[in-house]
């Protein structure tokens, strides 16, 4: 049996991500052979970023849901880049775009919907997708939504 080199740790704590890149690259190294599956999903409720104007967590939820070409993605490498935008500033839109593309790019996926949702500040609670197909067509309206 070949050895196998993991980006992350099989035990134990999970390092801090020092940057998004880096993050990414464990998306891209954790990635296993997708087994024959039509479509996977991934729903994460534990997601803070920050707000670029403020500076205060905007807190909300991440949901992923692709149909794998070659690839899936490891939920611990998920968890580790979702970890990353701790500290980012960005914007619930931009955020969805970002996660689209990074996973779009590393995974090279059939079909992919990225959903973020920020849980309301200010009485106003922001949903923003972002959809990526195998052709590179960011499609601009989906029929059935997550």
């Amino acid at each position: 049996m070949a050895k196998v080199d993991y980006y992350l740790p099989r035990s134990g704590p999970m390092p801090r991500p020092k940057s998004v890149e880096e993050a990414i690259q464990a998306i891209k190294q954790e990635a296993f052979p997708a087994p024959s599956v039509q479509r996977v999903r991934l729903h994460a409720k534990e997601f803070t970023a920050v707000c670029p104007r403020t500076g205060q967590p905007d807190f909300g939820e991440v949901i992923v849901e692709y149909e794998p070409n070659r690839l899936c993605l490891e939920s611990k490498a998920f968890k580790f880049y979702l970890w990353a935008f701790r500290d980012e500033g960005a914007y619930c839109e931009s955020l969805a775009a970002r996660i689209a593309d990074d996973l779009s790019e590393a995974l090279q996926p059939r079909f992919l919907r990225v959903v973020v949702k920020q849980y309301a500040r200010g009485g106003i609670e922001l949903e923003a997708e972002a959809v990526r197909t195998a052709e590179g067509v960011v499609l601009d309206r989906v029929k059935d939504s997550v």
